[in-house]
């Protein structure tokens, strides 16, 4: 079948496709991957023809409207500026996912852009299925990811992920609807398309582990959890010389790396973050991410983007934002992880490795004032084995599972 993949948002919202896209050709489909044009060599990497969206993410989080979304100061905060944001951005994107539609037989659809994609196979007629890189779907188990807020009781989180989900519909409803007309299909609201979709079970696969978030008892029969989509990595990959020259060099590092977030003072947080791995008595590799953090000093390493499957392994324990992406490849290296939330999914995934014992506990990016702070939770990670043993049980249980393989008999289910 010819399938679009499609999504939007920062690396980590695209690179678990690249995994993913490359597992269904491998397995006969021809693949497109629809996404931000400034991702078409990370598509074209993992051997998937990218069609090219516009809309720079990394370029948005510098204007005055990313800068706000930064400093606000609360998760429901943050989530309203990005949903404002993303309502704005959505018609650029709009054509080109319609064109990217108009040439396959089916579109997986991440939950960044599933309510407009699922208008849009509406309207040409398309099967259609989502593949979440986050549990959205309202349940009483815990609250909505993206919100960063704690639980709300079992009703409280239920009513939370309607709201929450009620909401991104509202920032495709207008570019949902110059779709219908265009296509000449009758015009409806965004509460009656989902209605339709719970109604008809749409079928949404989620990429990450049960391990992790197991499936919760309440949700409908088609949202299914069936393990990670993990990055594609060429074969012939590997780490830049001088990134193995400084492991060979001492002892096993820590990773410390924000991803897409960008912070507003990055040079005050570089020097944090030295100063306690110093304290820690640990050697660090910084990646410099959207951010630009930098390290200087023989003890530390600054670095771009490397392949995780090759580098975590190889450290003493990982710092990280707690996105998604970077969460699953902690746990897949079998290492101990502290986490620094940012935004959105940071404090969901972040309390999910401390309820697994690989993480001793969050150190909140807005609350890391003190290196202290960070070298005592460092030091709980690398020396005390209790991490490592959960870490390591953890990574063997995903190396039994196979995230694709539910997309790849949902697809065949559709095979005529």
């Amino acid at each position: 079948m010819r399938v679009a993949l499609i999504t939007a948002g920062s690396r980590g919202d695209v690179a678990p496709y690249t995994g993913l896209g490359h597992q269904l050709a491998r397995a006969g489909h021809e693949v497109t991957l629809a996404t931000h044009q400034s991702f078409a060599g990370l598509v074209a990497g993992a051997g998937l023809t990218c069609h090219g969206l516009p809309v720079d993410p990394q370029a948005e989080l510098r204007t005055e409207h990313g800068r706000r979304l930064l400093s606000s100061g609360s998760g429901p905060g943050k989530l309203a500026w990005m949903l404002a944001m993303a309502r704005r951005l959505v018609g650029d994107m709009a054509a080109g996912m319609l064109d990217a539609a108009r040439t396959s037989d089916v579109l997986l659809l991440s939950a960044s852009v599933a309510p407009l994609g699922y208008a849009i196979a509406e309207g040409l007629g398309l099967p259609s299925r989502g593949v979440y890189l986050q549990p959205l779907a309202s349940t009483r188990a815990f609250p909505p990811p993206v919100t960063g807020t704690r639980s709300l009781g079992a009703e409280g989180n239920r009513l939370a992920a309607r709201a929450v989900n009620a909401a991104l519909d509202l920032v495709f409803a207008e570019a949902a609807r110059t779709v219908q007309s265009e296509l000449g299909v009758p015009r409806d609201g965004s509460r009656v398309r989902r209605r339709r979709r719970e109604r008809q079970d749409w079928p949404v696969h989620h990429g990450f582990s049960p391990l992790v978030v197991p499936r919760p008892h309440d949700w409908r029969p088609a949202l299914t959890v069936g393990g990670y989509w993990w990055p594609y990595d060429p074969p012939t990959a590997e780490l830049p010389a001088y990134v193995t020259d400084f492991l060979e060099a001492g002892p096993a590092p820590v990773f410390v790396g924000l991803g897409s977030p960008t912070v507003p003072d990055p040079q005050r947080v570089s020097r944090l973050i030295v100063q306690a791995l110093r304290l820690a008595g640990l050697r660090g590799v910084i990646q410099s991410g959207w951010s630009g953090l930098r390290a200087e000093g023989d003890d530390m390493l600054t670095i771009g983007e490397v392949p995780h499957a090759l580098l975590f392994p190889r450290m003493a324990a990982v710092v990280h934002h707690a996105g998604a992406g970077t969460t699953a490849a902690a746990l897949r290296a079998g290492v101990p992880a502290v986490t620094m939330p940012v935004w959105f999914d940071g404090p969901f995934w972040a309390a999910r490795l401390a309820a697994l014992g690989v993480s001793p506990g969050a150190v909140p990016l807005r609350q890391f004032t003190n290196p202290g702070t960070l070298a005592a939770a460092l030091g709980a990670a690398t020396r005390n084995p209790h991490y490592r043993r959960r870490a390591l049980a953890v990574a063997e249980g995903l190396r039994q599972e196979d995230g694709g393989k539910p997309v790849l008999a949902g697809l065949a289910d559709l095979e005529p």
